[in-house]
């Protein structure tokens, strides 16, 4: 008999192997991931890449197949109860009833958690420009997701959990709630934040994961993830070139040709390419960007098999 290793508990969120099938389909493929206190974990993939079913499956909102998980210490089936107390939430599809008004609807979450602070609220609702005395069914989208979010914060939970949250946010609202995370995380409490949409991401979170078809791609700091050396390269020739001169170079992973002008995406030395490039082409000009988290999140997209993840807390 195996004896299975005991679960983190220094950790706000840690799974093992957690696994979820849908008949014959891999919905969430081995999952081991450890979530740290005090820092916002971005957890990125396009829609089906297995992001919800891990959320849900932490919550235990469904059963995982095989595989463990713990919030805050705390075994997420045998005391899903208790972690409720300690963390917010914002699914991905939120649904509020329709005839409540927005302070209704946080007083009946409110009466759930045992109540909460009023003035907190009043704070928040103002933070987000949110109107709570109309009622749910009468608000847009945005307005609705704000009533969504204040019902999320309003208890001060140790672990955030939000699924797509800048859902119908206008960008002065999705920029303070940005402020709004980097406070929580400030103060030593946790966010863990899905999304697919990169520069929400990118502009608030110390760790990324990568999930990709049910699998975790990468997980790693952000500042690790830019030094990659994954570039943007954009080069102007004095003659037309082929795009197979480029694609031969080691480090190139992506080639745009449009006459005396070349773009690539590289991750090599750039002492390697400019040396391949002077000695076969006159060049008239070189520009040369670190690439952005959107750019690192397509190339790992494009690799067909995923490696062994790993990723400590971050320094």
């Amino acid at each position: 008999m195996v004896r299975e290793k005991p679960m983190s508990r220094s950790a706000a969120i840690h799974t093992q192997n957690l696994t979820k099938h849908y008949a014959d389909v891999e919905a969430l493929v081995d999952l081991n991931l450890e979530v740290w206190p005090g820092e916002v974990f971005g957890f990125l993939g396009p829609n089906g890449a297995g992001k919800t079913t891990a959320i849900r499956t932490l919550l235990d909102e469904i059963r995982p197949t095989s595989g463990r998980a713990s919030i805050l210490g705390m075994d997420t089936h045998e005391q899903s109860v208790e972690i409720r107390r300690h963390i917010g939430y914002l699914p991905g599809d939120l649904a509020l009833y329709p005839n409540l008004t927005g302070r209704d609807t946080l007083t009946y979450f409110a009466n759930l958690r045992g109540g909460v602070s009023w003035e907190y609220v009043d704070e928040l609702a103002e933070r987000l420009n949110s109107d709570l005395s109309r009622k749910v069914g009468n608000l847009s989208s945005g307005n609705r997701q704000k009533v969504g979010l204040i019902q999320a914060l309003m208890n001060r939970p140790q672990l955030l959990i939000m699924d797509e949250p800048s859902t119908g946010l206008d960008p002065l609202v999705q920029r303070e709630l940005q402020a709004m995370i980097r406070e929580i995380a400030a103060e030593g409490r946790t966010v863990f934040l899905s999304s697919h949409t990169l520069s929400e991401v990118q502009r608030v979170a110390d760790r990324v994961g990568i999930i990709r078809h049910g699998r975790l791609a990468a997980v790693e700091a952000l500042a690790d993830l830019r030094s990659k050396a994954i570039r943007r390269v954009e080069l102007e020739f004095e003659s037309a070139v082929d795009a197979a001169t480029f694609r031969d170079i080691p480090g190139v992973r992506e080639v745009t040709v449009e006459n005396h002008r070349v773009v690539l995406s590289f991750d090599g030395s750039m002492d390697a390419l400019l040396r391949t490039i002077v000695d076969r082409h006159d060049v008239l000009d070189i520009t040369t960007r670190e690439a952005d988290l959107e750019e690192i999140f397509l190339a790992y997209y494009r690799d067909e098999a995923p490696g062994p993840v790993t990723g400590g807390p971050p320094e």
